[in-house]
């Protein structure tokens, strides 16, 4: 019986042989695996490195994104995405930024800050009203972070913007009056500057191209813009370009109009200066002034009495 059995096992085991070397037909199974042996002749750091890679973003990252995203969906607000998109189409729709990331960015920052803060709270010995203070101090703070940055962003594009138009609405003209078709101008001016200006250009273009009449294209670009020169020269364009009036008479009123506000914006900073210099001016300044033009004078009174 014995040697039956081991008979039985050896010919189970060369059939089992026979039908893992014959060839697979090219099926589902064995398309997979073919992919399996290719994954297992590769390299064998590579492949680990591969495999790792794949094994801690599918099991850690994702799930753990997708957590932060739900919960911090719950916690904002259903609105929060109209908002947000809002937010990152005048920050110029930073690199790497989604309205997803922000969220759970918001989210990440606020249990960071609610944790941080407290713990610094303790290392001082501070008591537990200090303490429950820090903890919403610091998830206020965190959960404000991303806005905060989104509206300095926003700022400063609008900024630079205001400081550009003026120059590419000079180009602009000038490329029209050379002959040049609206497009085309725009064209030029979007390869020839660099700045916001010139990526809301690009867009503006990019948009043209792929269906978008000219002025559904401008009125998206105002939309996605807050500053109020921009969005008078688009009103100006949208009407220019229903009723038929000529391109090139348009933009040389709009470029003489963009001159002076900017002349006139000029104008109003330098305006401010000697109020907002007056805080340093009462802090800093006047007290050094009074300790070194009444010291000595003091001291000579308390020496005489």
């Amino acid at each position: 019986m014995e040697l039956v059995l081991a008979l039985v096992l050896v010919l189970g085991a060369i059939a089992l042989l026979g039908l893992a070397l014959r060839p697979t037909p090219e099926t589902g199974v064995g398309r997979s695996l073919a992919v399996i042996e290719a994954m297992t002749s590769a390299p064998a750091p590579l492949r680990e490195q591969q495999e790792g890679e794949q094994t801690f973003q599918a099991r850690v990252l994702r799930p753990a994104a997708a957590r932060w995203q739900r919960a911090g969906r719950r916690l904002t607000g259903a609105d929060t995405a109209v908002r947000l998109r809002r937010k990152l189409d005048l920050a110029g729709n930073p690199p790497g930024w989604s309205v997803e990331k922000i969220v759970s960015t918001r989210l990440g920052l606020a249990v960071a800050g609610g944790v941080a803060l407290p713990l610094l709270a303790l290392l001082l010995g501070a008591g537990p009203t200090v303490v429950l203070l820090a903890v919403a101090v610091g998830a206020g703070l965190g959960f404000a972070a991303p806005a905060l940055w989104l509206y300095q962003c926003a700022y400063d594009r609008s900024e630079r913007m205001r400081r550009d138009l003026p120059d590419a609405l000079d180009l602009l003209a000038i490329s029209v009056e050379a002959g040049l078709g609206f497009d085309a101008a725009l064209q030029q001016v979007a390869g020839r500057t660099q700045g916001p200006v010139a990526d809301e250009l690009s867009r503006l273009l990019r948009e043209m191209q792929i269906g978008s009449s000219r002025s559904q294209a401008l009125r998206a670009m105002s939309e996605r813009t807050d500053v109020p020169e921009l969005q008078h020269f688009v009103g100006a364009m949208v009407q220019a370009d229903h009723f038929g009036i000529p391109i090139a008479q348009v933009l040389r009123v709009q470029m003489g109009e963009m001159r002076v506000k900017r002349r006139q914006r000029a104008e109003e900073k330098a305006q401010q200066v000697p109020v907002k210099i007056t805080v340093p001016l009462v802090v800093c300044i006047l007290p050094s002034l009074f300790v070194v033009v009444m010291g000595p004078a003091v001291l000579s009174i308390l020496d005489t009495f």
